[in-house]
């Protein structure tokens, strides 16, 4: 069997696809909730403590899929229908985190999917309003936040670009979609002082934003790059740039451009134990992305996302260089250094993976270069670099992508 790898679309983040019994108890989700906190969200920098203890707290299980219950407690997004997703806990956790959220505040989130992003800011805030555009989705968080009791949180079916002008103005905002600017009917409705998270941006090419509106407009702070589902509908159709599913190919593969973010290079997103390197010896440029790891089955690696079309698209060359220094697999032998990606389909759901390598310790420098296949129901991918798990050194540089014959 392979393993699967998943990060925000039904993208997933990074860790062996769980092959445990699907009848967990109790006890067992709570202790896979408490390592995922402590491994995946603290480790990763949150810091609110109220914060952490609601995503201790929140049952994610319970607004999953059944048959993607298994998956709850794995730091990853997956498809919850209708070509949506459930947010990775730490992406929820730390857009939670930026919104500084207080007892007395009035929260609207756009965007409320599964509900578990509700779920969670509901003990932490006065009052929560979601809204979601999808009416099956809508409906079924709506039972699950009722039967759960979350009586602070109010959903509605919607297009949430539009917000809650009668439950307006609100002292927080969350969007947990993507549209390409801040949509003016939340600013509207934001109150003066109050702060907004959202991402923005290109489809495969968003960051996260902080705002904060003072005197009738929005002062914005850079967070991180990120992947996000935008809205379904005309939102994404008006898109003014669109992705080329039938000419794939990666941004910045050698990783010399870091403007948007001086710390990791650009085009590339939820890095886990990654250092951008300035090296004259570097294979091509002047920089590499290094992975360092001592914690066996810890993962460490970055993300690329992008649309690729596999009714037209059926081969993917892949050329790069890398370099493996002290290499030990991590809990299970399929945790090694590889270049690994997932592709999904139009609803979400993975429809098939392929990778390059993995490799053991190299003597300096190596060329690599394959041929991944591409399923005919592809319409999206993650490719993902890096540990994978293992313990030791990975760097990688100069990486190519291009459709093949």
């Amino acid at each position: 069997m392979k393993y699967t790898m998943l990060a925000v679309l039904s993208i997933t983040w990074g860790v062996s696809m769980f092959n445990g019994a699907q009848g967990q108890t109790v006890q067992q989700f709570e202790a896979l909730r408490n390592k995922l906190v402590d491994e995946e969200i603290v480790a990763a920098g949150v810091k609110n403590e109220r914060v952490i203890k609601s995503m201790r707290n929140t049952l994610r299980h319970e607004f999953m899929p059944a048959n993607a219950k298994k998956f709850a407690y794995f730091d990853m997004g997956v498809a919850i229908g209708e070509g949506q997703t459930i947010s990775s806990p730490f992406t929820v956790a730390y857009m939670t985190e930026q919104i500084d959220p207080q007892p007395s505040d009035k929260v609207l989130e756009i965007g409320t999917g599964s509900g578990y992003q509700a779920a969670v800011l509901g003990p932490l805030v006065a009052e929560v309003y979601t809204i979601e555009i999808v009416a099956p989705l809508g409906r079924r968080a709506e039972q699950t936040l009722n039967r759960l009791k979350y009586r602070n949180v109010f959903c509605k079916i919607g297009d949430g670009f539009k917000g809650w002008p009668e439950k307006a103005p609100f002292d927080k905002i969350i969007v947990t979609c993507s549209p390409e600017d801040v949509p003016v009917p939340l600013v509207e409705q934001l109150k003066e002082g109050g702060l907004m998270v959202i991402p923005l941006g290109e489809r495969y090419k968003q960051s996260l934003y902080l705002f904060q509106k003072k005197d009738g407009k929005l002062e914005r702070k850079a967070l991180l790059p990120t992947l996000f589902v935008p809205m379904t509908g005309k939102a994404e159709d008006e898109r003014q740039v669109q992705p080329d599913p039938l000419n794939p190919t990666l941004e910045n593969g050698s990783f010399e451009a870091n403007k948007k973010q001086e710390k990791y290079p650009d085009g590339w997103y939820y890095f886990r134990g990654a250092e951008l390197v300035t090296d004259d010896l570097a294979p091509d440029g002047k920089k590499f992305l290094k992975f360092t790891n001592d914690q066996p089955g810890l993962e460490c690696r970055a993300l690329q996302a992008f649309a690729v079309d596999g009714r037209r698209v059926k081969q993917l060359g892949v050329t790069l260089r890398v370099k493996i220094d002290n290499m030990r697999p991590g809990t299970t032998l399929d945790q090694r250094p590889s270049l690994h990606v997932t592709f999904y389909d139009d609803n979400r759901a993975i429809a098939g993976e392929d990778w390059l390598g993995p490799w053991a310790d190299t003597a300096g420098w190596m060329d690599a270069k394959g041929v991944l296949k591409v399923p005919a129901r592809a319409r999206e991918a993650i490719l993902r670099i890096g540990l994978l798990g293992a313990t030791g050194e990975a760097s990688f540089d100069n990486i190519n992508m291009q459709v093949t014959p």
